[in-house]
């Protein structure tokens, strides 16, 4: 019998447990880590049903337009469209209460509307005598406009308001390109805020054309930068070389960062780099030089005067009076004298790193500055380790970059210098923002981001606190609120690290929406401000009267800041000039010697009031009528035409080429405005131009081409002494010989309180 073994017993009591794994051994707890603020992402993704050619792009134009990026949340695309819709209803808002804005430019635009010629050199004429003094580029949109419409407020300033929509647009769409669409809307918002962007993209000045145009080389320079572009690149030398025929060297400002971030970070070789930055420099040269090269090339007799020259060139105005002269304010020519070097007072301000924290200048641009200064250096800390092409890191060099270049050249350029030019800094300021505060938002869990966002938001209130105490009568309240949502936001930005999930997220829901409200506090409420004022002349400002204004001679000078139906002129307490002259030359030059009363008694001068007093013992206050003409001569404002006066000028216009002539732009473009006929302007802007010699005025009157001439009260400074014969940087007295010779030749006679001159009634 054969029997069967069975297997030895097992010591387990469970099969199966030679199968479980052993028992795990406790781990030390890992170190808290902090996640990388802008993490590595690649380029914005594309629709793969959408059309590939430009052709069918342009076809469905409006229904991505619409839709936005495939990766778009559904909410991105129409909170954009209402934020460029609420920037157009800011903007259009009041519009025409400004009336012609600077005439200076207004009388170009209607001369460009009348005359292709006038419209291509920028004549401040129909009959094409003088140029402006800056290139006419930003003149073109303008007068198109009112070749259309016809010439009025709207037509002329609605194009400067589409620039600005534009620009928060363009904005965002560079802000997007590689942050999410939270930090392009916060970018486009402070952009639209800004005070004195409010101010410039309705005022017909041409800087609302130039922080058009380098805010598209900005987003040209990062598409360029993604691929290496080529084309791009030299979409982007287009872009700085149409700005230089807006405003001359200005826009290149930024061409220094610009190229050293493309020779740096561009995902190619270094060759095929500097290549292409050579094709951008050919591309910016072309576009810019063609106008130029005309110019020049063009006999004399052919063309206008050069205004803002010595010598009839172009090339004079743009690398002296308007280019280096800036800076060092040896500027020939100028009414004012820059003596701002080294951090001394001077006619346009002390210098200093400082600058545009100061007096009235911190309410225009400044409020988000030191926070766009903060999170430039956390978005470079941040990206220290990424490679040398990423997309994050560059974006802050492109912005960051723009802001430092053009910072720092406002902070010490010696030469004229006007608060509103900080509109140059604002889609900077506006770009470094957004993109901060987008990488701190999504980081606002862990402690080190939480505090930097808290240290943004909290100094922003505090020093908005600071702005909106320098203008003491303007919304008290106001300040104290900045200040403490501002605090109770930071606070609750730091808490928010410590709750649990749910509740950290409502309680940061709510910082944010207190935090975004306490940071734009300030400025949305001198950007209502600012659009709900009337705003003439050549020095605007943003914003309420604030303490330290800067002013045209220095802090407690001239400031223009028109009234909405008068244009009014303020000027110090008790009327006289600021101590040591400001921006009017010592011992004489800026007011005529020995000139008459206010009212057009002049006493046979074609001057207009004695030495450094103004109008009516220095009430303060002056509507632009009487001896001032607009202040300052007209200098900052044109004069006030009467009808008994428009009409007399009127007379017979189209038998003469120049219906009257005028020391000046600013009281030329007034008269001009006023009858819709030519005006000579003697000596350009500041009157100081030889754009004219008396012998050949004199055969102008001969040939009876001009009928009247200007002069007294209306005519501002217009006298007998001149008031730019050896004013304080110099220029040509021609003007002041052609005054002279019209007070001891003809016969005075006042017309609505102004001296003008018959010329063709001989002496």
């Amino acid at each position: 019998m054969t029997t069967t073994s069975s297997p030895p017993p097992t010591s387990e009591p469970w099969p199966e447990a030679a199968n479980y794994p052993p028992p795990e051994t406790p781990e030390p707890p890992a170190r808290a880590t902090v996640e990388p603020l802008f993490p590595p992402v690649g380029l914005p993704a594309a629709d793969p049903k959408g059309p590939t050619s430009w052709a069918g792009r342009l076809r469905t134009l409006p229904t991505r337009a619409w839709r936005g990026r495939p990766d778009d949340p559904a909410w991105a695309r129409p909170a954009l469209l209402g934020l460029l819709a609420a920037t157009a209803l800011l903007y259009f808002w009041n519009l025409s209460a400004s009336g012609w804005a600077n005439s200076f430019y207004s009388a170009a635009v209607q001369a460009g509307s009348q005359s292709w010629k006038a419209f291509f050199y920028g004549s401040s004429d129909a009959a094409n005598f003088i140029t402006v003094d800056k290139a006419p580029m930003s003149l073109w949109p303008m007068a198109l406009s009112v070749r259309i419409f016809g010439l009025n407020s709207f037509a002329l300033l609605a194009p400067q308001v589409l620039m600005g929509v534009a620009t928060v647009g363009t904005v965002y769409a560079t802000v997007r390109r590689r942050f999410s669409p939270l930090g392009g809307l916060v970018a486009g918002a402070v952009l639209a805020l800004t005070p004195v962007a409010a101010l410039m993209f309705r005022f017909n000045n041409p800087d609302a054309l130039l922080v058009l145009l380098l805010t598209l080389a900005a987003y040209g320079l990062v598409r360029a930068t993604e691929t290496a572009s080529t084309r791009w690149m030299l979409f982007v030398g287009v872009m700085l070389g149409f700005g230089f025929l807006t405003k001359t060297l200005q826009a290149f400002l930024v061409l220094p960062a610009f190229a050293l971030v493309y020779l740096l970070v561009a995902p190619t070789g270094l060759g095929r780099r500097v290549l292409q930055l050579l094709y951008g420099a050919g591309a910016m040269i072309a576009s810019a030089g063609w106008w130029v090269a005309i110019v020049e090339l063009t006999p004399a007799a052919d063309r206008p005067y050069i205004g803002g020259s010595q010598d009839n060139s172009f090339l004079s105005v743009t690398f002296g009076y308007n280019g280096f002269g800036r800076l060092t304010g040896e500027e020939t020519g100028s009414v004012g004298g820059g003596g701002g070097r080294g951090g001394q007072g001077g006619g346009w301000g002390e210098t200093g790193i400082t600058r545009l924290f100061d007096g009235d200048i911190g309410g225009q641009i400044a409020w988000l500055l030191p926070a766009a200064l903060l999170l430039l250096l956390v978005g470079l800390w941040a990206t220290r380790r990424a490679p040398r092409t990423d997309s994050a890191r560059t974006a802050f060099l492109v912005w960051g970059g723009w802001l430092l270049c053009t910072a720092l050249t406002f902070s010490y350029m010696s030469g004229i210098f006007h608060q509103y030019y900080t509109v140059a800094l604002a889609p900077a300021v506006a770009a470094l923002v957004g993109m901060g505060v987008d990488g701190l938002w999504r980081a606002r869990r862990q402690l080190p981001y939480a505090a930097l966002l808290g240290l943004a938001v909290g100094g922003t209130a505090v020093w908005g606190y600071v702005l909106l105490g320098r203008a003491t009568d303007f919304l008290p309240w106001l300040r104290w609120a900045v200040l403490v949502g501002g605090l109770l936001a930071a606070v609750a930005l730091l808490a928010g690290t410590r709750l649990p999930a749910r509740l950290a997220g409502r309680v940061g829901a709510a910082a944010g929406l207190i935090a975004l409200a306490a940071a734009l506090g300030g400025p949305a409420a001198y950007a209502a401000d600012t659009v709900s004022t009337a705003h003439t002349g050549s020095i605007p400002t943003a914003g309420p009267r604030v303490q330290g204004a800067m002013g045209m001679g220095g802090p407690g000078g001239m400031r223009t800041r028109g009234g909405a139906d008068d244009g009014r002129m303020s000027f110090p307490a008790g009327g006289q000039l600021p101590p040591g002259g400001g921006a009017f030359p010592q011992g004489g030059g800026a007011f005529p010697q020995g000139g008459g009363q206010p009212g057009g008694q002049t006493g046979g001068q074609a001057g207009g009031m004695p030495t450094g007093q103004f109008p009516q013992g220095g009430t303060g206050e002056t509507g632009g009528r009487g001896a001032m003409g607009g202040g300052m001569g007209g200098l900052i404002n044109g004069a006030q035409v009467s009808a008994e006066l428009a009409a007399l000028l009127k007379q017979d216009a189209d038998q003469y080429t120049w219906i009257a002539a005028a020391v000046g732009s600013q009281n030329q473009a007034s008269y001009q405005l006023a009858t819709g006929a030519p005006v000579m302007a003697l000596g350009g802007f500041n009157g100081s131009d030889p754009s004219l010699t008396l012998d050949a005025f004199k055969q102008y009157v001969q040939e009876g081409k001009v009928h009247y001439f200007i002069g007294g009260a209306g005519g501002g400074m217009a006298g007998a002494e001149g008031r730019t014969g050896g004013g304080s940087m110099g220029g040509s007295s021609q003007s002041a010989e052609i005054a002279a010779w019209v007070a001891a030749t003809f016969t005075a006679q006042t017309v609505g309180g102004t001296t003008v001159y018959d010329l063709t009634t001989g002496n």
